[in-house]
């Protein structure tokens, strides 16, 4: 990370002051304020979708000119339809349970002291993300909802867009009695800015990045602060022997084809041997039609003649694009090994028939999300019925998957006796 001048640092500790406060606040008012906020901040993204995608264009014209990619433009694009999508996840966030009213455990000790684990907010929340300007409603959805103050840092590609968002969103969330730095969009674009929050362990409690490998991994490295971690999206479709061929080839055509920029987008296709000769050559060629380019090993080659030879590097490649590697194993041990070698923990999914052997992947694959007989499309909050997601964490300790409202909660116990002393 780049050295960090006195005035970022201060503009960093300023936005956590704020938050911080904020975060206190926050934390004590009732859940019908909250959710609100978040019905009425629907409502002016609605009203305002206008003025939204006018901004938007802003940042497609300038990511068009600087050259990103088509997956990149596809992310940053906010069409009608994905504006509502906003709007109903701050609707169905709104109207999900409080999770700040979720009694965990509750118990009496010898002593005769009552012990209540509550859940509680987990106070000030950092994202740090690229692209998606949706991120920026979603997040201030589950933070708001949870209790929690969110400071979001977005990539200069979505600035206005991420811009517009956010002050539509917190004029309203102000009027419903939301402290104003409750939902903080930091204004400065620069990596300076995002190298200062890194340092504020005391005005932060956890940052979550949202992006490509390189900026999760610069972030993970060089904070001080704990790190949700959500690292590529490498995810794997494993058709057995037994598997319903007409039911697997929908679900890797979905998983490849229906949204290839995405994390939870099909990235290696894993056959059994026993069914690659029925199998590939008929899925060979409608992903071809579909404009995806292939790389089989050698054992899929003769079968694929669209495809180029794989490398070892395809295996663990995150495309984000129409491009799919194609492995041939002997059996289901073959691909539990072959995915918890190559893939990234993130989504993975079996397409078979037989019980048993769907039990032994779903148990062996070492991954956030597991399925049988379902895309790994699935792996998103929205689709997991939490509304939004603040990220798909990949990380072992605290969160694991898509995060809701729960996962941005910790909890404390509170402790009643009569008089009770040690």
């Amino acid at each position: 990370m780049n050295a960090v001048s006195p005035e970022a640092l201060e503009y960093a500790r300023e936005i956590c002051r704020g938050a911080r406060e904020a975060s206190h606040t926050l934390a004590l008012l009732d859940d019908g304020t909250r959710s609100a906020a978040l019905r009425a901040g629907a409502e002016r993204l609605r009203k305002e979708r206008s003025r939204i995608e006018e901004e938007n264009a802003k940042d497609l014209a300038a990511g068009r000119s600087c050259g990103l990619s088509a997956a990149l433009l596809d992310r940053l694009t906010l069409t009608p339809e994905r504006i509502e999508g906003m709007a109903e996840g701050l609707e169905i966030v709104a109207g999900l349970p409080d999770p700040l009213a979720d009694s965990i455990a509750d118990w009496e000790a010898p002593s005769g002291i009552h012990i209540n684990q509550v859940r509680i907010p987990i106070g000030v929340i950092a994202i740090i993300y690229e692209s998606r300007p949706n991120v920026t409603a979603d997040v201030a959805a589950l933070c708001i909802k949870a209790g929690n103050a969110a400071i979001l840092k977005g990539g200069k590609e979505a600035f206005h867009s991420n811009s517009v968002i956010a002050d539509l969103l917190g004029e309203e969330f102000q009027r419903a009695g939301i402290p104003a730095a409750a939902l903080s969009l930091v204004r400065r674009t620069d990596r300076e800015v995002t190298t200062a929050l890194l340092a504020q362990e005391d005005g932060l409690d956890v940052i979550i990045p949202r992006g490509g490998p390189s900026l999760v991994r610069a972030i993970a490295q060089h904070s001080r602060v704990p790190v949700i971690k959500h690292y590529e999206g490498v995810c794997n479709t494993y058709v057995d022997a037994e598997a319903d061929l007409a039911i697997a080839a929908e679900i890797a055509m979905n998983a490849k084809v229906q949204r290839p920029g995405v994390c939870n987008a099909m990235e290696n296709l894993v056959v059994h041997a026993d069914v690659a000769r029925t199998f590939l050559p008929e899925i060979g060629s409608r992903l071809a039609d579909a404009g995806v380019e292939l790389r089989a090993d050698d054992r899929a080659l003769g079968l694929l003649p669209q495809a180029t030879p794989a490398t070892e590097e395809d295996w663990s490649t995150e495309y984000l694009d129409l491009v799919l590697a194609v492995k041939i194993v002997d059996g289901v041990d073959d691909a539990v090994s072959f995915i918890n070698t190559h893939g990234s923990g993130h989504s993975d999914a079996i397409v078979t028939r037989n019980e048993t052997t769907a039990d032994r992947f779903l148990q062996g694959v070492d991954s956030a999300v597991v399925y049988a007989n379902a895309s790994t499309r699935f792996t998103d909050g929205f689709a997991f019925g939490f509304g939004a997601e603040v990220g798909i964490s990949t990380n072992r300790i605290h969160a694991r998957g898509p995060m809701g409202l729960r996962e941005l909660t910790t909890y404390k116990y509170v402790v009643r006796g009569n008089g009770q002393i040690r």
